[in-house]
């Protein structure tokens, strides 16, 4: 686990005029730099083209180091401030989901790919186009600013946040293992992601538990085959499935204590039978696990896991429970959140800057996190008089971004690691 950060409250640093100039002058460059990442969007460990496409944009400013071909597609690049000063990291995730684009855009995506061994529509509907066009836009002001840049910038674009295809590893996890937060170390790592849950360049903030964990759950039940018209003669694994997808509603509402955290438990897809009057072998459930405390996170698998195989015991049928642990809790440093927040308030201005609550989705930021203490910001999308609550969610396939907002995208990344950089070579 990363060491608590001992910083003071941040203020503004030399370079923040310049910042500001820079970021509004390559506003035109960073828009289009989305649009093209949105109409040819990639898949998880498919990221060929965009991976290209940042390594030669990195190289092209001069960059002291760039990396590529981490963890399958991902680059790194390391700029190096005139000036002595410490490390610090910002990151990017490059990839797109498989889900065909409903937005009437003369950009939309209308990109086919294969995932899993299907055919999909691939779109950017979580706004990973952005978050590319941002860090590399980030990267042309600050590396305009070397001369006068306390310290190194490192840039990490990710592959495979949404997960790798089946049977290949990935992603941050995989980043890190191949030495993504090594030579050099960064002292702190910043983050963002869009979110249509906020309001055009709102910035959402949070300090500790920030996004939950994810795990897969399977469940196999095992019964004895039968006729839909002798249910006695065998054992009815369909019944027994429904017994326990309702069990397992009890561990999160009666099993949990919520006051510390919430918790969820989804059963997202049920599987078994062929035909109305034929008792099946088996049936398999597969749903998703989430937390905001890694002690909970391991009480909540050995709870699911008792319950359903004691219920398929009581009905002699067979169980296999399967969790693969996906994602870590996203945990924003408390210090360094509190440190970073007078920069957040001053990127977004008066009256935007939001404490946002938990949220259950996920992201493998988190691994990065348990490096180095990290802080993963929120930044708003949807248009000023759009009613939130109507507007189409991340991963939808009608996910729209206003624009307006990727220009302060790059303004709170930029301020965030030379205040950080200037404040830590300070103390």
């Amino acid at each position: 686990m990363s060491a608590a950060l001992d910083l003071a409250i941040v203020s503004a640093s030399s370079l923040a005029d310049q910042i500001d100039a820079a970021a509004r002058d390559i506003e035109a460059r960073l828009i289009a730099w989305r649009r093209d990442l949105h109409a040819h969007p990639e898949l998880g460990n498919r990221e060929f083209r965009t991976a290209g496409i940042v390594a030669g944009h990195l190289r092209a400013l001069g960059f002291d180091e760039v990396r590529t071909g981490v963890a399958h597609t991902g680059v790194i690049g390391l700029l190096k401030g005139a000036l002595p000063g410490p490390v610090v990291a910002l990151r990017a995730d490059m990839d797109a989901l498989p889900v065909a684009e409903e937005v009437d855009l003369p950009f939309a995506s209308k990109v086919k790919a294969e995932w899993n061994g299907e055919q999909v529509g691939v779109m950017h509907a979580c706004g990973h186009d952005c978050h590319t066009a941002i860090l590399m836009a980030v990267a042309e002001v600050l590396a305009g600013q070397r001369g006068a840049l306390r310290g190194s910038v490192k840039f990490i674009f990710q592959p495979a946040e949404e997960l790798p295809p089946e049977g290949e590893d990935g992603g941050a996890k995989m980043m890190v293992e191949e030495g993504a937060m090594d030579n050099p170390r960064p002292a702190a790592i910043f983050g963002l992601h869009v979110t249509s849950r906020l309001a055009l360049n709102v910035i959402g903030w949070r300090p500790g538990p920030t996004m939950a964990s994810a795990d897969n759950l399977r469940i196999t039940v095992k019964g004895s085959q039968t006729h839909g018209a002798m249910p006695w003669a065998g054992v009815d694994p369909i019944v027994v499935s429904a017994q326990v997808v309702l069990g397992l509603q009890t561990v999160v509402s009666r099993q949990t204590d919520l006051s510390k955290e919430p918790a969820v438990v989804t059963i997202g897809t049920i599987h078994g039978g062929l035909r109305e009057n034929i008792i099946p072998e088996s049936v398999e459930m597969r749903g998703t696990i989430r937390t905001f405390d890694e002690d909970m996170r391991d009480d909540i698998h050995e709870r699911v896991t008792y319950l359903a195989e004691a219920i398929a015991r009581g009905s002699r049928a067979g169980c296999t429970v399967c969790i693969k642990k996906n994602y870590p809790v996203t945990v924003n440093d408390p210090a360094l959140t509190e440190a970073m927040r007078p920069t957040l308030a001053r990127v977004a201005g008066p009256n935007h800057l939001a404490l946002v609550p938990k949220v259950t989705g996920s992201e493998d930021f988190s691994f990065f996190q348990r490096v180095v203490p990290g802080l993963f910001i929120f930044l708003g999308v949807t248009p000023a008089g759009q009613d939130i609550g109507k507007a189409a969610p991340n991963h939808s396939p009608r996910f729209y971004v206003d624009e307006r907002c990727l220009v302060t995208g790059v303004r709170a990344l930029a301020h965030l690691a030379v205040d950080f950089l200037e404040a830590r070579a300070a103390g």
